[in-house]
């Protein structure tokens, strides 16, 4: 089987998959494929997408492959699927950036940096399956342990946890400024979970909800 026969089995299978294929799945599926070898077959995908002006790449997210719309056509697609896009809060995005990188973290690791109740945003996060139940942490009261999903890497467009920003980095994009003390756990709670296309209006990475900052109105930018 020629690179040709293989390029064009990769395509299919991560355009048909609903979810990331890691390079070790698309080698056990190639005929005479290796990981490396499919790495190397999707970076020929998307030389051949920049050369033909495609309007999508394969980014590499959540620890493997996916197909995604540039962002420059967005506003675009937004037209199209008028659904309300994923939201977050600046309380949900603040829990979250103190799960992902104490993970696991119980509640009250959260609530000893925001300083005010957690449980309701919490629970909002599960049920968006940007975080999951990790375990008990093995103390008095065996406390639940919280971790981050593969969901919450697709939507901040990160292939591993390892890479989010250090946090001299994030002293880079945004100064540090104060955490609100008076938000609603209740306002948090009331959060709408939105569904996200597969192959839309999809950040690359990068460009998603960030961890650092918030835009205007607690919309993450």
């Amino acid at each position: 089987m020629n690179e040709s026969e293989q390029r064009r089995i990769a395509e299919a299978l991560i355009l048909a998959s609903p979810d990331p294929v890691p390079a070790a799945r698309l080698a056990s599926v190639i005929p005479h494929c290796t990981p490396g070898r499919a790495h190397t077959l999707v970076k020929a995908l998307n030389a051949e997408y920049v050369e033909q002006a495609r309007a999508f790449e394969i980014c590499e997210v959540a620890g493997g492959y996916q197909v995604r719309t540039l962002a420059e056509h967005a506003a675009y697609l937004q037209r199209l699927q008028p659904a309300r896009p994923l939201r977050l809060s600046q309380a949900a995005l603040e829990t979250l950036a103190i799960v992902a990188y104490r993970q696991p973290a119980t509640r009250a690791d959260v609530e000893s940096v925001r300083g005010v109740d957690a449980g309701a945003v919490l629970r909002s996060l599960l049920e968006r399956k940007l975080l999951r139940i990790a375990g008990h942490r093995e103390v008095a009261g065996r406390p639940l342990l919280y971790a981050t999903t593969r969901r919450f890497l697709e939507v901040f467009g990160l292939v591993r946890v390892e890479d989010l920003p250090t946090l001299r980095d994030i002293e880079e994009i945004a100064p540090a400024e104060p955490m609100p003390g008076g938000e609603s756990a209740a306002a948090d709670a009331g959060e709408a979970p939105a569904s996200e296309p597969r192959i839309a209006a999809a950040p690359p990475r990068g460009d998603g909800p960030s961890l650092a900052g918030l835009g205007p109105g607690g919309e993450p930018h």
